[in-house]
């Protein structure tokens, strides 16, 4: 195996964070994520809006073409949308909460409307899983977390 592949593989999986769970991998993904994102949000840095303003999306942006790139390379070797490629779960749970203010009264609903949306895939999220390659493995949960998103907004205007 090419070490080109073994980073793919590191990177898709999360560190191997994929290979834990045979079933529910995306939902550990997913809360692995958002916990490390309220543990960040307790830090001053965290707290700090420039970084909900700009760190988390260029964060968010970085690991959505690492998705992609990686998700090139695995999809031939574990198939269309493996459920080891997780880092797609981590993207899709940061889109859900991007451009709120970090604290669990949002990171928790994100989780959960993020979660509910990316299973169902409503609102043609599974037309997306037809794109080539890294892309159908990426765009699927990003377009789960933009309507997660959306929803989120909403409630907390209520």
């Amino acid at each position: 195996m090419s070490r080109r592949l073994r980073a793919q593989k590191f990177v898709a999986s999360v560190g191997g964070l994929g290979y834990i769970l045979k079933k529910g991998g995306a939902t550990l993904a997913a809360a692995v994520a958002a916990l490390l994102l309220y543990g960040f949000s307790l830090t001053p840095a965290g707290a700090a809006v420039s970084f909900r303003w700009l760190w988390l999306p260029l964060f968010t942006l970085a690991l959505t073409f690492l998705g992609i790139w990686s998700g090139n390379g695995v999809e031939a070797v574990w198939g269309e949308d493996s459920p080891k490629a997780v880092l797609d779960e981590v993207v899709g749970m940061y889109v859900a909460v991007l451009f709120h203010p970090l604290g669990w009264k949002t990171i928790l609903p994100g989780f959960v409307l993020f979660r509910v949306l990316d299973i169902w895939k409503p609102l043609g999220i599974r037309k997306t899983e037809a794109l080539p390659g890294g892309w159908g493995v990426m765009v699927d949960d990003i377009v789960a977390g933009i309507y997660a998103n959306v929803v989120l907004s909403l409630c907390l205007l209520i």
